[in-house]
C-alpha cells in the first residue's frame, strides 16, 4: 500500500515536473525568436543550455530516471557484445552480396519466362 501512495505522489510531482520541462522548452523557443539579432553561436549555446536544463528537470521524474537507468544498462550490454573481426565482416558481406545477385538472377529469369508465356498466349 505504501508503494501505491508513493506512486500517486510521485505521479503528481511528475506531472508538475513535465509541465516545467515543457515550459522551459517553450521559453527557450520563444527566447530564440526574440533574440534573432544575436550571433547564431550565442543562440545555439543558449539552446543547448535550455536542453540541458530541461533534461535535468526531466531526469527528476520517474520516467526520466527509468530512462537513464535503461541507458546505463544498455551501455553495459553493448560492452558485452563480441564484435566481428574485419575478416568476418568482409566474408559475411560477400555472402550477402552473392545471395542478392543470385536471387536477382532468379527473379529476372522468372520474369522473362512469365513475360514470354504471356506474350505467347496473347499473340
Amino acid at each position: 500500500m505504501s508503494n501505491k501512495v508513493e506512486t500517486e505522489v510521485g505521479g503528481r510531482f511528475d506531472s508538475l515536473l513535465w509541465l516545467m520541462v515543457v515550459a522551459i522548452v517553450l521559453a527557450g523557443v520563444y527566447a530564440n525568436t526574440i533574440f534573432v539579432e544575436l550571433n547564431v553561436l550565442v543562440r545555439a549555446l543558449g539552446g543547448i543550455g535550455v536542453v540541458v536544463v530541461a533534461l535535468g528537470v526531466a531526469m527528476q521524474t520517474q520516467n526520466g530516471s527509468a530512462t537513464w537507468e535503461l541507458a546505463k544498462e544498455a551501455r553495459v550490454e553493448i560492452r558485452k557484445v563480441i564484435w566481428p573481426t574485419r575478416e568476418e565482416t568482409t566474408q559475411t558481406t560477400m555472402i550477402v552480396v552473392g545471395v542478392v545477385i543470385l536471387v536477382a538472377l532468379m527473379l529476372w529469369a522468372l520474369d522473362s519466362v512469365l513475360s514470354w508465356a504471356i506474350k505467347s498466349l496473347i499473340g
